[in-house]
């Protein structure tokens, strides 16, 4: 037997920025089809001289996305919503950090989320309750890239 549930999706989201939230969905949902090292590859590219995103534009961009897409408003929709939202906000200017990881705590859960300024956006869990295994944060001008493993 199931439980019943229903979404909840952001109200209040201006025309424009459905507009552009749907103008990111598509790309989000192909790259959510690809291995990490595809996704981290292209992630890193995209982020290239974007500042890192603050957590208002965060926080917009994701309920952007939730509110265009139920795919993303769902429990189940962790990836393409925040690449969605990753993109999002890479189309406005700015970077979050974009991470995956898994809880801390069995049972073992997988999960995708952006952060800004050093929190998770939008996510109802502890900040301490996912590991991170895999993240693209914004490149600040005193830091090297990341060199890539082989």
């Amino acid at each position: 037997m199931t439980t019943p549930s229903a979404l909840e999706r952001p109200a209040g989201v201006p025309f424009t920025r459905r507009l552009a939230a749907r103008l990111v969905l598509l790309p989000a949902v192909v790259l959510s089809s690809l291995s990490p090292r595809r996704i981290r590859a292209v992630l890193d590219v995209v982020r290239r001289g974007a500042p890192p995103a603050t957590a208002a534009q965060a926080k917009s961009a994701r309920d952007a996305v939730c509110a265009v897409s139920l795919l993303c408003a769902g429990p189940k929709g962790c990836l393409p919503r925040s690449l969605a939202a990753a993109l999002l906000c890479r189309l406005t200017g700015s970077w979050p950090t974009w991470c995956t990881g898994a809880s801390v705590v069995p049972p073992f859960n997988a999960h995708a989320w952006i952060e800004a300024e050093g929190r998770p956006i939008g996510e109802d869990a502890p900040d301490d309750y996912f590991a991170r295994l895999l993240t693209v944060e914004p490149r600040t001008a005193n830091r090297p890239p990341r060199q890539p493993r082989p």
